[in-house]
């Protein structure tokens, strides 16, 4: 089984990726709803997703010294730890808003060092606005991001334009290889994955 393949089974069968009419927070309606949480309900798939984004840290190691992972609550931040763990690597996790009490600041987890290279990890990628955000405060306390790491890349023009703003897009696969693998394992039906790829082209 390859990549593309045992990370959509994985996500098919936890639940992750469900098929029908959704309500997006941008206010548009998908096709298909991507919910990573769900892989905490099931340790196998979580474990091979886990595998997937590890493999992926590694190659880019070999291109580059990672100081240490991070990523933004609340989807990401479930994964990253036991991918750091696996790694051996320090891992932050960078709150959506400022804590104003005991360890205050956005940042959970450790110090980030001016000049450490850290790793951006998180489940999706829409338009890349959100990790645009999410990056903000690590790079205001002298760390260097210049790689953003996804599961799946939704095709909405995020890898556009965080390469607009000077970061590269990793994702360890798009929906559409998703849907056309599901579709060639017998998973979703012909008319399931015209329906999202239609979808992604058109937006």
């Amino acid at each position: 089984m390859n990549k593309t393949s045992s990370i959509a089974n994985a996500l098919v069968d936890s639940g992750v990726l469900r098929f029908g009419i959704f309500k997006l927070k941008s206010g548009q309606t998908s096709p298909f709803y991507i919910d990573l949480a769900r892989l905490l309900s099931s340790p196998r798939d979580f474990q091979c997703i886990v595998d997937a984004i590890a493999d992926e840290v590694k190659a880019l190691q070999s291109s580059g010294g990672i100081n240490k992972l991070a990523s933004i609550e609340l989807k990401g931040a479930l994964i990253v730890p036991s991918v750091a763990a696996k790694l051996n690597l320090p891992c932050l996790v960078v709150r959506k808003e400022t804590k104003e009490y005991g360890v205050t600041g956005r940042i959970a987890g450790g110090e980030v060092k001016k000049g450490e290279r850290i790793l951006f990890i998180d489940d999706v990628v829409t338009d890349g606005q959100s990790k645009i955000e999410a990056v903000k405060p690590l790079l205001q306390e002298g760390a260097k991001v210049d790689t953003i790491l996804v599961v799946i890349d939704r095709e909405q023009g995020g890898e556009q334009n965080l390469e607009k703003h000077g970061f590269k897009l990793r994702a360890l696969t798009s929906i559409s290889e998703i849907v056309q693998t599901l579709n060639e394992d017998k998973k979703i039906s012909q008319e399931q994955t015209e329906t999202i790829l239609t979808y992604v082209k058109k937006h």
